[in-house]
């Protein structure tokens, strides 16, 4: 099995992309395409799913999603939706929660792979060269 490729942002932090200049020369990664934004209109509380308030948390809880996270935080969203409710899932569903948060970055060993740039810092773009 191959290697997983490594993102243009972590070979510069660690040089790779200087050691190995031809691997990352025509490579190009996806700019983030917004802020995640307000739940979808299918998205609703009710009293056997709080999908909506799920999202919402979702937000506030995992800042760095954006617009293209919107329909992986939906299928989270419903699932935690269902769990807020005290409604019953399975351990499919549970699994497919688990899944998700760790595509999102949600869990903790994955959070340790998501960088926040600081407020403060000045937005350089390490693409613009």
């Amino acid at each position: 099995m191959a290697a997983p490729r490594k993102p243009r942002a972590l070979a510069a932090i660690t040089a790779t992309d200087k050691r190995n200049p031809k691997r990352f020369k025509a490579r190009t990664e996806l700019k983030p395409n917004g802020p995640l934004g307000a739940p979808p209109k299918w998205l609703a509380d009710t009293e056997t799913s709080k999908a909506k308030s799920a999202w919402l948390l979702f937000q506030k809880e995992i800042p760095w999603l954006t617009e293209s996270h919107r329909m992986l935080v939906g299928m989270a969203a419903n699932i935690q939706g269902r769990m807020m409710a005290n409604q019953d899932v399975g351990v499919q569903a549970m699994n497919l929660l688990r899944q998700c948060l760790g595509q999102m970055g949600a869990t903790p060993a994955d959070a340790s792979k998501i960088t926040v740039p600081d407020e403060d810092e000045e937005k350089d773009d390490i693409f613009d060269d």
